[in-house]
């Protein structure tokens, strides 16, 4: 038997009593036996390359791990990699002191579940949090200790491919699902429990031009109102971790920025979790010219950074700054508490190996249960845009054409940022069509298309999952032939899957080029046709809404989506996904979002017309294609008789009302809205605000009251300082199926 290591004595000891040991006498008895370099070692991340989610790195990873200058690994696959690297870490340094290993676990592991914006379109919390949980418990079971989710970045610009990693633009909606997100991965920390990292701290959703890693620069008091609120949501959920972000703040970079990483998120908000910088970016920081790597390390650590992933940073720089005197000792232990704090909350001082159990390999990865909520979830995040005459949902009769250059690829069906997948075991939507046919209808395929023009002019597409590439011109004579044989065609067609996520923003957002003049030859057919539209994010679909028949965006629905898309298009599920994020008529529009402020020259709303002197375009006109919210189903809803409440003497200071009705004659799910609209304040306020929501299911006839609970806080505001602000006056309320059409009533609160 090996000799224990003097750490490893003191678990045994410790875990022998009755009573563990309290965190902080444990970590502090800890920290008093290690040495500077030691301590130095616990803040240093760096990647084991068997996944690429930034710059490749060479390291000796079982080396360092060995002579304890590692405080945590990310991107290892596979169990026995994290086992052996977690014995050389435990079992050949002084202390033994155990691993963080993270991944980019960002909708899943082998199960994967819709692309985060489209979850968020379920609107389905208690759903989204499941998903949550599935996925810590298949990357805890693949040795994965700390997940790099939930990205809570509010975006206003779909140019930014990193949306598809976020749940879209409404901050009270982003609260909802940063709380669901954290309390999902990380449970009670036991076994199956990962740690959640809160990202990208602070405002890397508003880069500027939609530009991935570009400037960042707004007042605190939009910051706070429009941006913040997600972040500490997740805080207050009891997130262990948070990861800063790359863009600047007031001229700083995230991961330099004292104000914000101390003064905001430590002090104002309480916060006493760890933090780690994003993928090299205290090396950038040089970059954004706030000095030499030593200063930078120096700014980053006292400003409240306590992990530096893969700049080799601190691990070369502090104990040089400490000799110099130009950081303390009370610095690095600050930080080094606070990594320690968190291996000690998920038990791997108890149990090194806990997640290193070879038989969740066989129980817990991909199972029935699984794919059953992947599956559910994905049919609730389609988004029905257009249903003329009813097309949708398709009889299984007759012939069905299924055309378009992602009806047959497996891979891309997951989307962006999936670290875990594993396509071979999922279906593609061609497979699940003939399935959900055989001996009722004759389906047909063709590819039909490129998804882009030029391969050779398309340096991104080297990345990812590529899409064999065809003739163009025979695959489309070839899509015409079986569209001209079919009764009705359904094409799949849209971005593939790295044309989304890091590094994936885009200029032009139309679906390209070969790909929509094959879908308007098709159109030009005269049969009916259905678009099923893949995307990351909202793209300009106007020649498509105009002249298709129907039109669903299925986003990136994850391993489930083929079968998920069966489930609604042939009606054994209704479509009940809504938008959270706005889609424009134009690029020119964005950013383009509902809850924006008013100018001192408005045009009304919903106007068609072009008004000289006033805040409008003139070739385009300011309402969106689709707002905020919208989304169709297979019946038709009615709401009425909105009314308030006031309840005197209580927290509730009033509640909002108003009947919802299934007008039509099949049994479907709709999202109910509550809006505000504080009409006179000390500073500008949104035309609209989202500050309630409720998913209800009405059979054919039925209504239900739905009621809007209001508090001082719920009406309340940010000022610059982000202190909350509660100003009584007018207010307008607003109750609907999406935030263009709502009822609206005003009253005044005290």
């Amino acid at each position: 038997m090996k000799k224990l290591s003097a750490l490893a004595a003191l678990i045994a000891a410790m875990t022998s009593c009755a009573d563990k040991t309290p965190m902080d006498t444990f970590v502090g008895d800890l920290m008093g036996k290690m040495t500077v370099e030691e301590k130095i070692g616990q803040l240093n991340l760096l990647p084991g390359g068997d996944i690429t989610t930034g710059a490749v790195m060479n390291s000796p990873l079982m080396q360092l791990a060995s002579e304890g200058k590692l405080g945590a690994i990310l991107n290892v696959k596979g169990q026995d990699k994290v086992l052996a690297l977690q014995k050389a870490a435990v079992e050949k340094t002084r202390l033994g002191i155990p691993l963080l290993i993270g991944q980019d676990v960002i909708h899943g592991n082998q199960t994967v579940f819709p692309i985060p914006l489209a979850q968020s379109c379920s609107w389905d919390i208690e759903a989204i949090g499941q998903a949550a949980r599935i996925s810590a418990k298949e990357a805890t079971a693949q040795g994965i200790n700390w997940v790099y989710s939930p990205m809570v970045d509010i975006s206003v610009d779909p140019r930014w491919g990193r949306v598809a990693e976020g749940s879209g633009e409404d901050p009270f909606l982003g609260c909802a699902i940063a709380k669901a997100v954290v309390e999902g991965y990380q449970g009670d920390y036991g076994d199956q429990n990962a740690m959640a990292c809160v990202k990208h701290f602070a405002l890397y959703g508003a880069s500027e031009a939609g530009r991935d890693y570009n400037t960042v620069d707004m007042s605190r008091v939009r910051m706070f109102n429009q941006y913040m609120q997600p972040y500490k949501a997740a805080a207050d959920a009891g997130a262990g971790s948070f990861m800063s972000s790359f863009n600047v703040i007031d001229g700083v970079p995230a991961t330099c920025n004292e104000w914000l990483l101390t003064t905001i998120l430590r002090d104002k908000w309480g916060y006493d979790g760890f933090l780690v910088t994003d993928y090299g970016s205290i090396r950038e920081a040089v970059v954004h010219g706030i000095g030499d790597i030593a200063a930078t390390s120096e700014r980053a650590l006292k400003a409240g950074t306590d992990m530096d992933m893969c700049s080799d940073a601190f691990i070369n720089n502090l104990k040089s700054l400490l000799e110099a005197g130009r950081i303390s000792m009370a610095d690095i232990d600050r930080a080094c508490r606070r990594v320690l704090e968190a291996k000690y909350k998920l038990g791997l001082f108890d149990n090194p190996y806990r997640f290193c159990q070879p038989e969740r390999l066989k129980t817990d990865l991909y199972t029935d249960a699984h794919r059953q909520a992947a599956r559910s979830l994905a049919a609730e995040s389609f988004v029905l845009l257009k249903n003329q005459g009813d097309v949708l949902p398709l009889k299984k009769s007759g012939t069905i054409a299924l055309i378009g250059p992602l009806a047959d690829n497996r891979s891309n069906m997951v989307g962006c940022w999936s670290t875990g997948d594993t396509p071979e075991l999922y279906s593609t939507l061609r497979e699940s069509m003939a399935r959900a046919l055989e001996g009722k209808a004759q389906l047909l395929y063709a590819q039909g298309s490129n998804i882009y023009a030029d391969a050779a002019t398309q340096q991104w597409a080297s990345f990812g999952r590529p899409i064999d590439r065809v003739d163009d011109a025979k695959a489309k004579n070839e899509a015409l032939k079986i569209a001209k044989q079919a009764d009705v065609v359904v094409c799949a067609m849209g971005e593939m899957a790295e044309m989304s996520g890091e590094s994936s923003s885009r200029s032009d957002l139309a679906m390209p080029a070969p790909q929509l003049e094959l879908l308007k030859e098709i159109v030009a057919l005269g049969k009916p046709v259905v678009l099923l539209n893949f995307s990351g994010r909202p793209t300009i679909m106007n020649w498509e809404v105009e002249n298709v028949d129907a039109l669903m965006n299925v986003w990136f629905g994850g391993s489930e989506t083929a079968d998920a898309i069966c489930d609604v298009i042939f009606g054994d599920v209704a479509p009940s996904g809504h938008l959270t994020m706005t889609i424009p008529q134009s690029v020119g529009q964005i950013p383009v979002y509902y809850n924006h402020l008013n100018t001192g020259r408005p045009v009304d709303e919903g106007s068609t017309q072009y008004i000289k002197y006033s805040s409008n375009y003139i070739d385009v006109r300011n309402e969106p294609l689709f707002p905020f919210g919208f989304g169709l189903t297979y019946t038709s809803f009615a709401y009425s008789d909105i009314k308030v409440t006031t309840t005197p003497n209580s927290p509730t200071l009033l509640t909002v009302s108003a009947t919802v009705k299934n007008t039509g004659s099949r049994a479907c799910t709709d999202v109910a809205q509550f809006y505000i609209h504080d009409m006179a304040a000390s500073i500008a306020r949104p035309v609209k605000e989202l500050k309630g929501f409720e998913r209800l299911t009405l059979a054919p006839g039925e209504s239900r009251e739905v009621s809007f609970p209001v508090s001082r806080e719920l009406l309340s505001f940010y000022d610059a300082e982000g202190n909350m602000v509660f100003e009584p006056g007018e207010f307008t309320f607003m109750i609907g199926s999406n935030s263009r059409d709502v009822l609206s009533l005003q009253t005044t609160v005290e």
